[in-house]
C-alpha cells in the first residue's frame, strides 16, 4: 500500500498522458478502458490509442442505452480504429427482474435502483475486470459532489485491490472540450443536447445551464446517492473504498 501512496504523489501533477504513458508500459494488456462514450471517455480513449493501438477499451451495453450513444461508439471505433470489448448483463437475470418487478421498477425505491444497475452495470463490470491489474475512467471531481475527493490514483478493493486511474481527476469540463476541439474528435450528441452526465436513457435526462452536471442522473434521488456501483456506494452490495479507508 506504500507504493499506492508513492504513485498518488507522483501523478498527482502529472499529465494525463504521462499516468496513461506510465500505466500502459507498466501493464499492458492487463489494463483498460471503461467508456460511456462520454467525451471524457473519449478523450482518454484518443490518448491511449496514441499511446497504444491496441491499447484495450471495454464498455457495458445494459440495453437501455441511448441511440447517440451507440452512435458516438461506432464513430469512435472507425475513427480512432480501436477495437471496443462489449459487455451484456446475464440474460436470465433480465428476464427475472423485469418479470418479476416491470420495466421501470428502478424508479420505486433506492433499493430497486441499485439493484437494476447490479444486473445492468455492476455484475457486467466484474466480468470485463477480471484478469486485469489495472483499470481507466473518465471521471472528474467536478462532477458530482461523490468524486469530490477523487484521486488520480486509487486502489480499488471491490475488485481485488486492482489498481484504479482517473487520470482526469483533476480536468474542468472547459478543458475537456477544447481537447475534443483540437482533436476534432467525435461527440457523443447527446451533449450537445443538454446532457453533461450519460447513462441509461430511462435514468438520465438533460439538466439546465448552472445545475450539477449530475443532476439528471437518478433525477429523483439525493445527490450523495448518484453513484451506481461502478465506483462508489453500496448498489446492490458494491462497495468501493479506498486503499487505507476502514471497514464498517
Amino acid at each position: 500500500m506504500e507504493q499506492a501512496r508513492q504513485w498518488r504523489a507522483r501523478f498527482e501533477e502529472e499529465s494525463p498522458e504521462a499516468v496513461l504513458r506510465w500505466a500502459l508500459s507498466e501493464v499492458h494488456p492487463d489494463i483498460a478502458l471503461a467508456s460511456s462514450f462520454s467525451m471524457e471517455d473519449i478523450v482518454l480513449i484518443a490518448m491511449m490509442a496514441d499511446i497504444r493501438s491496441d491499447a484495450r477499451i471495454f464498455a457495458l451495453d445494459t440495453g437501455r442505452l441511448h441511440e447517440e450513444t451507440y452512435e458516438a461508439a461506432e464513430a469512435v471505433r472507425r475513427k480512432l480504429g480501436v477495437r471496443i470489448e462489449w459487455y451484456f448483463p446475464s440474460m436470465a437475470a433480465v428476464e427475472e427482474l423485469e418479470r418479476n418487478k416491470g420495466l421501470h421498477s428502478f424508479r420505486e425505491s433506492l433499493e430497486n435502483r441499485h439493484e437494476c444497475c447490479r444486473i445492468r452495470k455492476a455484475e457486467p463490470l466484474s466480468r470485463a475486470l477480471s484478469g486485469l491489474r489495472a483499470w481507466v475512467t473518465g471521471q472528474r471531481r467536478e462532477q458530482a459532489v461523490t468524486r469530490r475527493s477523487l484521486e488520480v490514483v486509487e486502489i480499488d478493493e471491490t475488485h481485488g485491490g486492482i489498481l484504479k486511474l482517473n487520470p482526469l481527476a483533476g480536468w474542468t469540463e472547459g478543458e475537456v472540450r477544447e481537447y475534443v476541439r483540437k482533436r476534432r474528435l467525435p461527440v457523443n450528441r447527446l451533449h450537445d443536447m443538454g446532457y453533461p452526465s450519460i447513462g441509461c436513457a430511462p435514468c438520465t435526462q438533460p439538466v439546465v445551464p448552472g445545475e450539477d452536471p449530475r443532476a439528471g442522473r437518478w433525477w429523483w434521488e439525493r445527490p450523495e446517492h448518484k453513484e451506481c456501483g461502478l465506483h462508489a456506494g453500496n448498489a446492490g452490495g458494491t462497495v468501493f473504498r479506498r486503499e487505507g479507508e476502514r471497514k464498517e
